[in-house]
């Protein structure tokens, strides 16, 4: 296990996606903690990792929260679904600090969230196959019924920003169908483009199935995980740090309308 010295409240929030998704997590992360300094990693010269093997999507993470560690991070917040689902586990064996994912929070929330137990998840198709969201799930209610379907397309979607015309309900009527046959109440949002698609998909499961978001439901962990140990660090407001390992300009351009702020400090770094 690679260890740290203590850890300290002053010391900046680390958090990594594979590329520009997981500024939604990194959006809820800033509401719920203002005050807190956060430094964010987007892996976009090897995105996607959904396409990787088990060992390669292990090796990039683990070379994700080396480049972290630079800074004296006190804990990581892994925004890739495909890492939480696939590498979360070895992350956190290897490494003496908190590491956190987006799949063990949405999962509890629906579990909690559903009064049937039947449940539908949407995620990529590396994150559908994976069953890290439905193993969860029936861990904590054996009796749930998951139905997992991959929506590769919400991707592009959400980067193109057409998620709210025709097209976009089209697709999502495509997909969700499966859903609809299997009278889910509780729907989870497993990618972290998804959130931008959240009006359209309800639009087509209907006002009674809940939308639980993986993006939301981690940020609350995370102040729930600072508040418990004392980490929580008390400021008006944090500084943030993005960085990147291909060219910025797609970051800052599309990533702007995932994080609904201006990004600004970007740096484009090799994590090798």
């Amino acid at each position: 296990m690679i260890s740290i010295p203590a850890i300290k409240p002053n010391r900046p929030i680390g958090v990594f996606d594979s590329g520009i998704g997981g500024l939604t997590v990194l959006k809820e992360l800033v509401d719920l903690l203002p005050g807190e300094d956060m430094i964010y990693l987007g892996d976009t010269a090897r995105v996607p990792y959904g396409a990787r093997s088990p060992e390669t999507i292990i090796r990039y993470s683990e070379e994700n929260v080396l480049f972290l560690m630079n800074f004296g991070v006190k804990l990581i917040v892994v925004a890739c679904n495909t890492s939480s689902a696939i590498a979360l586990p070895k992350l956190q064996r290897k490494f003496s600090f908190p590491i956190l994912g987006v799949v063990e929070a949405g999962a509890r929330t629906a579990v909690k969230t559903s009064r049937s137990g039947r449940i539908g998840v949407l995620g990529t198709e590396a994150t559908i196959r994976s069953g890290a969201y439905a193993k969860y799930i029936l861990t904590l209610n054996p009796r749930a019924r998951v139905t997992a379907i991959p929506c590769p397309l919400f991707v592009p979607l959400a980067e193109e920003g057409w998620v709210g015309d025709r097209v976009a309900k089209l697709v999502a009527e495509r997909y969700l169908q499966g859903f609809k046959s299997r009278s889910i109440d509780t729907a989870l949002l497993g990618c972290t483009h998804y959130p931008l698609l959240k009006g359209v998909i309800q639009e087509v499961l209907g006002r009674k199935v809940q939308l639980i978001d993986s993006a939301v439901e981690t940020a609350r962990e995370v102040k729930e995980l600072l508040d418990g140990t004392g980490l929580a660090r008390e400021k008006d407001s944090g500084r943030l740090r993005f960085y990147v390992t291909d060219n910025p300009d797609k970051f800052m351009r599309v990533g702007e309308r995932f994080f609904r702020r201006p990004i600004t400090k970007i740096s484009k770094v090799s994590l090798r």
